[in-house]
């Protein structure tokens, strides 16, 4: 009887460890379906402390627009743009294990993703030439994730951000962690915490660790989430070096991410 159920056991891959391929700013393990383009809003007002005469913060917006693509189900790619900076960014996510339970399985997801941002905002200091060169910043990053139940899932994410021209005394190379989480309390809802340590390279009188917390809302097609954040940047390299808001002094900022997504695959019809 024994070898009979060792038989029919089934390695099975772990799905839906976050509901959206992004934790509220940085990647999340999950990857989207092979030949879907995922279009995503992330939004982003000002801070509430400004009060009531900037109906506290609402009267001012940042965005990002970006389309992500499922080349294969392992493999996507991405590009955006930001307000903040005119940043343009794009990156390439792949999945090298996927969590499994079964026989071969594997505890955890392991995923890698490299990108690039480029500033092209108008340079207003007319006594420095910015080339394309010291616009650009690179990120590589490499996120470790586990599912451990159907509402709970956490993932550490260890992160390069190169930088190819700084100002004194910021460095080139900032190192980070991440830290994400999804603790899903209804069907359709959870709760979403994404937070960057970063180990050097700010001034310790202004750089700050962005914070965020928010709820996914999960609608057929679409997945909306609420949040609330210090940081401004809406990619790894404006979020991750250039956070210099603090939670405790009421320098937070409420936001929304949305996506969308659409099967550009054609399916197969039968002939008779």
């Amino acid at each position: 009887m024994k070898s009979l159920e060792d038989s029919t056991l089934k390695k099975e891959y772990v799905s839906s460890a976050f509901k959206s391929s992004r934790v509220i700013n940085g990647q999340s393990m999950e990857m989207i379906g092979a030949h879907v383009l995922d279009f995503r809003i992330l939004h982003r007002f000002g801070r509430v402390n400004q009060g009531a005469g900037q109906f506290f913060g609402l009267d001012q917006a940042s965005f990002r627009l970006g389309f992500d693509y499922g080349i294969t189900k392992n493999f996507t790619v991405g590009i955006g743009r930001s307000t903040i900076n005119k940043d343009f960014d794009g990156f390439l996510k792949y999945r090298v294990i996927q969590q499994s339970k079964g026989p071969g399985s594997f505890p955890v997801s392991i995923v890698l993703v490299a990108g690039m941002s480029v500033q092209t905002y108008h340079n207003l200091d007319t006594s420095k030439t910015l080339t394309l060169t010291s616009r650009t910043g690179y990120y590589y990053q490499v996120i470790v994730g586990r599912k451990f139940s159907p509402r709970f899932t956490l993932q550490l994410s260890p992160t390069l951000v190169h930088r190819n021209v700084v100002v004194s005394p910021d460095a080139n190379d900032i190192y980070a962690v991440g830290i994400g989480g999804r603790f899903k309390f209804s069907k359709r809802m959870a709760f979403v915490v994404d937070y960057f340590y970063v180990a050097n390279g700010l001034p310790h009188s202004t750089g700050t660790n962005p914070l965020s917390v928010g709820v996914d809302i999960e609608t057929g097609g679409h997945v909306f989430q609420l949040h609330f954040s210090n940081s401004s940047g809406l990619n790894e390299r404006a979020f991750i070096t250039e956070t210099t808001n603090k939670w405790g002094k009421g320098d937070i900022q409420f936001g929304f991410n949305l996506s969308r997504v659409f099967n550009l695959k054609k399916h197969k019809t039968s002939t008779y």
